[in-house]
């Protein structure tokens, strides 16, 4: 597996990816995931791929002289030549559909699936930067104001601090730094993520960049990072509150009623039976106590928690009593 993230801001662009597949527990290599197309004053692009590997390298490959002809003009499109992201993520998505009428039977007869996900971001000479995401069908989304960024792979373990601190005015040092700590989380959650890591950061209208470095184990950056990210995780952490069940001096009781929601009721052990008494009614025809309300306050304003549960706690206790006395039969 893998895990890959590219991040669109209004100062430039931010692609990570780690370099880790694995077909099994015992077999586990190292493949760059990242692919940086680059003529300097004219284009600038990234390629990060997701998927079964096999299919990804003959995607990326086919990309540097695959040819999509211009439905208008009946001009040969390549990655080299359009003069925008968007048809250059037409010439990929057209590239994966290649690969996939290819490939797409024998792999099926095999029982593989064709699955691959790609990210494609860049800016050419005359427009704006743009970021796309790619399937395996060769369709894309591209990446809006309100989703800045593409995840694809192992996405779920660092989406959480990406959507607390990624913005479109977030400067990208900060914002490479927030990758780096998405990637550090899920290095740290999946063994399927693993180093050392690919980290391109391009700034807008530059048409090049320098900024691309390889991040291993050793690196003193990275090192740093992993350690003050958990340090100050765990001190955030103990500075928090711990629930006061039992009341007291705290500005944030958990024990409080709310007008939406019941606490959740706990099932009794029904009173013991004789062995007569089994024979007329069983607990099969009493009404299931996890479906019994408990009884709301009416002035709940004016109810401290502790009150309301011995409320509670009294009228279950005299429901009990009155399911005691007429569950037996009368004689």
């Amino acid at each position: 597996m893998t895990y890959c993230v590219a991040l669109k801001l209004n100062a430039g662009l931010v692609f990570l990816s780690d370099s880790r597949t694995n077909a099994g527990l015992d077999q586990i290599s190292s493949f760059r995931k990242a692919m940086v197309y680059e003529k300097p004053g004219d284009r600038f692009m990234v390629l990060l791929a997701a998927g079964n590997l096999s299919i990804t390298q003959s995607v990326r490959e086919l990309l540097e002289r695959f040819q999509l002809e211009d439905e208008a003009t009946g001009e040969a499109l390549t990655i080299w030549n359009v003069r925008s992201m968007f048809d250059a993520a037409r010439v990929l998505g057209a590239a994966v559909r290649h690969v996939y009428d290819r490939e797409a039977a024998a792999l099926q007869r095999a029982g593989v699936d064709f699955n691959i996900s790609m990210v494609l971001g860049g800016q050419i000479q005359g427009e704006t930067m743009r970021l796309f995401q790619v399937y395996s069908a060769g369709n894309f989304i591209e990446a809006t104001g309100e989703t800045p960024y593409f995840q694809i792979g192992e996405s779920k373990y660092g989406k959480p601090v990406l959507d607390r601190v990624i913005t479109l005015e977030t400067p990208l040092d900060e914002a490479a730094k927030c990758a780096l700590v998405s990637m550090d989380s899920t290095l740290k959650s999946n063994l399927s993520v693993g180093l050392p890591l690919d980290l391109i950061v391009y700034e807008k209208n530059r048409f090049a960049t320098d900024k691309i470095v390889c991040l291993d184990a050793d690196n003193p950056y990275l090192r740093m990072l992993h350690d003050s990210w958990g340090e100050r995780l765990r001190h955030v952490f103990d500075s928090i509150e711990d629930p006061a069940w039992g009341g007291g001096e705290t500005d944030a009781p958990i024990r409080v009623h709310s007008r939406l929601a019941h606490p959740l009721v706990k099932v009794a052990a029904p009173p013991p039976l004789s062995e007569s008494a089994g024979q007329h009614q069983g607990a099969g025809n009493l009404p299931p106590t996890a479906l019994r309300q408990p009884m709301v306050p009416v002035q709940v304003s004016l109810l401290t928690a502790k009150e309301y549960q011995r409320m509670q706690t009294e009228a279950e206790q005299a429901r009990l009593q009155h399911q005691g006395s007429n569950f037996f039969p009368k004689r």
